[in-house]
């Protein structure tokens, strides 16, 4: 089981390991536009098939705003 931190809340995986787009599409965030901060560091959109999350990880998800 994996512990994550998203936006500050707390959110357990029943997997031992998933990558940031499990993360994503589990959210229902897939196809959206969205940005990912992983401990810290912003991860591009390219690499969040193969960016491993574990347990303790801190992700900040945020979605871009369309306006004018």
């Amino acid at each position: 089981m994996l512990t994550l931190t998203i936006n500050g809340k707390p959110m357990e995986l029943a997997t031992a390991t998933a990558t940031l787009a499990e993360v994503v599409t589990r959210m229902g965030l897939e196809g959206k536009r969205i940005a990912i901060e992983r401990n810290g560091e912003i991860v591009p959109r390219s690499r969040y098939a193969i960016t491993l999350v574990a347990s303790g990880d801190r992700l900040e998800i945020v979605g871009a705003v369309g306006g004018g």
